[in-house]
């Protein structure tokens, strides 16, 4: 008679079965298992100069009616991006005439392109991948690990990625939603020399974004004199991209971005570089577009209010994502505003 096989290769089995299971879901996890409902089919009013339906060539992608919008594709914000797309698409007069110019990083380009195609079968858009390895090398560590994230440094390359007919473009994070016509904000004039636009804020402490060795550095603090330098968000911009490109500011931030490297002049990701670059120069934009920091305190966790005033555009910058606080039942108020958006297909029906 056989003997029964001893007891602990039974839990040794069971053990490693578990393991496979959780390396599995976690694998899983870091690519897109998200799965999103269909959105619904948006048109355009009457009063809309029609685009070509179809986008095969670069030429229809360039038509002058589109309104052009950039953003970053990643696994980790595709449920934010998702509900931004929706967004804008909802509250937009002509829909059908906004081109989407989305840049991933080049390893799953083609998982998230496929995904954006069946939420919105029917948007006009094209997938840039991102060759990460460019700026990784760039890159200081900052306070927050999210702000490494070589993606987050997509929007200083758009000029070059993006087909060179592509003369405007509103550059868009992926944590907001639209409440008004994106139009309008594309819009905004950016008058004889200004090369992109963004909402300032000028009673913020401009100094606390650059490193004592920047302010104590006469040929580096020079930089502000005489521009009026406020802060701006670079997480709502309208830029011209004939001008970025005529200027070569990719290479003038990549610089900044060299010297940081070499003696730490700013704190935070890849907002100062922009900030040194541009501010004192840009083209004013109307708060309302860019209603930030509902991420809340960055430390604490704290839920946000408005700004007061008429709100256009709501933007969870900061540390606490609504999806996420959702998710935990631990949602901050005007987490209830971006809920409306959200796309995700829920795996089991939610509990009344």
């Amino acid at each position: 008679m056989p003997r029964p096989p001893p007891h602990h290769h039974h839990h040794l089995s069971l053990f490693i079965l578990l393991l496979l299971l959780l390396v599995l879901s976690f694998t899983s996890n870091a690519t897109t298992t998200q799965q999103f409902r269909e959105a619904p089919k948006f048109y355009n009013s009457p009063t809309c100069t029609s685009i070509p339906t179809i986008i095969t060539t670069t030429t229809e992608l360039c038509s002058d009616e589109a309104v052009h919008v950039a953003m970053t594709l990643d696994a980790t914000y595709l449920r934010g991006s998702v509900a931004a797309i929706f967004s804008v698409l909802q509250h937009s007069s002509c829909p059908e005439n906004i081109v989407f110019h989305f840049v991933s990083s080049s390893s799953s380009s083609d998982v998230l392109r496929s995904t954006i195609s069946n939420s919105f079968p029917y948007l006009k858009f094209r997938v840039y991948p991102f060759d990460e390895s460019a700026v990784s090398g760039l890159i200081s560590t900052s306070i927050r690990a999210a702000l490494d994230c070589p993606l987050n440094y997509a929007r200083n390359y758009l000029a070059n990625l993006l087909p060179i007919c592509v003369r405007r473009i509103v550059y868009l994070d992926s944590d907001l939603v639209l409440v008004d016509d994106i139009a309008k904000l594309a819009a905004t004039p950016l008058g004889d020399r200004a090369v992109l636009a963004a909402p300032e804020y000028c009673n913020a402490n401009f100094t606390s974004y650059f490193t004592p060795t920047f302010w104590s550095n006469p040929s580096l603090s020079l930089t502000f004199a005489g521009r009026d330098s406020c802060y701006f968000n670079t997480g709502v911009m309208v830029i011209d991209l004939q001008r970025w490109r005529d200027g070569d500011y990719t290479t003038k931030i990549v610089e900044w971005m060299e010297l940081q490297k070499r003696m730490r002049i700013y704190e935070l990701g890849s907002l100062p570089p922009f900030l040194l670059v541009f501010a004192g120069n840009i083209a004013p934009v109307d708060h309302r577009w860019n209603q930030h920091g509902l991420g809340g305190d960055n430390f604490r966790g704290l839920c946000r209010d408005l700004h007061p005033g008429p709100v256009s555009l709501l933007h969870w910058s900061g540390k606490g994502k609504p999806w996420v606080r959702l998710d935990a039942s631990r949602p901050c108020p005007l987490d209830a505003l971006w809920a409306p958006y959200d796309l995700l297909q829920t795996q089991f029906p939610l509990e009344s």
